[in-house]
């Protein structure tokens, strides 16, 4: 006889300085480095690199919510996952002003540095610092 699959599966997101999240959810859509990862309740077990990009994810009751990952690890296994990110903030928290205001002067920088070498660690940093400021400055709300 097979084995019945839960409703829900347990999320927990953390960075080196926090927990943003553990609570049991419906299911999760989250950045890997090579796209997204839909996840629902029994998934197959994967470990995978994070990337930057909106994580959504609803609630068993409640809305739907939506943080901004940065980079990191994600595990999943059939009963949870876990996301230990280097940077994750919650919707809420984003300072969309500032976040632009990043977003342009990365932009710029890259523009600047257009003729820099790809090993170039300042343009190396710009990159990462755009696609960040690019996640951030995105109507997450």
């Amino acid at each position: 006889m097979a084995e019945a699959i839960a409703d829900t599966i347990e999320l927990e997101v953390v960075t080196p300085e926090r927990q943003l999240v553990k609570e049991s959810v419906t299911e999760a859509q989250i950045p890997a480095k090579e796209g997204y990862i839909g996840v629902l309740p029994g998934h197959a077990p994967l470990l995978s690199l994070l990337g930057s990009g909106p994580l959504t994810y609803t609630p068993k009751t409640g809305p739907r919510k939506v943080l901004a990952i940065h980079d990191g690890f994600v595990e999943v296994l059939p009963d949870r996952i876990r996301v230990l990110a280097n940077l994750a903030e919650r919707a809420e928290e984003i300072d969309l002003e500032k976040a632009r205001i990043a977003l342009k002067q990365a932009n710029d920088h890259l523009l600047i540095n257009d003729q820099a070498a790809a090993t170039d660690p300042a343009v190396a940093l710009a990159e990462s610092e755009l696609a960040r400021a690019r996640v951030d400055a995105a109507e997450l709300r």
